[in-house]
């Protein structure tokens, strides 16, 4: 399990833009947002990656940078970058699923092709978001079993502002005994 405030795994994978994005030299004022997607086959994720492509800027005006990033390979990442208009958003392929698991992600095996007609891969991992600090500490996570009721970015945007304006720490960091 990750823990607020201590050190997230390494993370280093190609990107669309052909550079490499490695998450220990990540430069950001104040901090990364990770959303790690099931894949091209996910109807559900292809909406949730339109809205934040949308408030990518909004994320970089806070001084926050943002990632995309699934186990697949690079032509369905290039895929999915098309299919939701992308104009802003960073998208990493080829995520490891001993990486995704290292990042406490859960993992599916395929169940054929979806209610659009994409194949599953064989195995994936489900979504999860995290918000990083530059130092590479974890500020913030969700981690989800299901594609549904992820974390809207609007009020992620509201909870950056209010963080940043009250000094606000991460939060579930004990794991003394109880």
């Amino acid at each position: 399990m990750l823990i607020p405030r201590e050190k997230t795994p390494e993370l280093t994978l190609p990107t669309l833009t052909g550079e490499t994005f490695d998450l220990s030299k990540e430069q950001s004022e104040r901090g990364l947002v990770l959303c790690f997607y099931r894949g091209l086959h996910c109807p559900i994720c292809a909406n949730y990656l339109k809205e934040l492509d949308k408030e990518t800027p909004a994320f970089a005006e806070r001084g926050v940078t943002t990632i995309a990033v699934s186990s697949d390979g690079k032509e369905r990442a290039e895929a999915m970058s098309e299919k939701i208009g992308n104009q802003n958003l960073r998208f990493g392929y080829d995520l490891e699923l001993q990486k995704a698991r290292d990042w406490g992600l859960y993992i599916s095996r395929s169940r054929g092709k979806t209610s659009i007609g994409i194949e599953e891969p064989n195995l994936f991992s489900e979504p999860g978001l995290f918000i990083i600090n530059p130092d590479q500490t974890l500020y913030y996570s969700a981690v989800q079993t299901m594609p549904f009721s992820r974390p809207h970015f609007s009020e992620l945007i509201g909870a950056i502002d209010f963080a940043v304006k009250n000094n606000y720490p991460a939060r579930g960091e004990y794991t003394d005994a109880l």
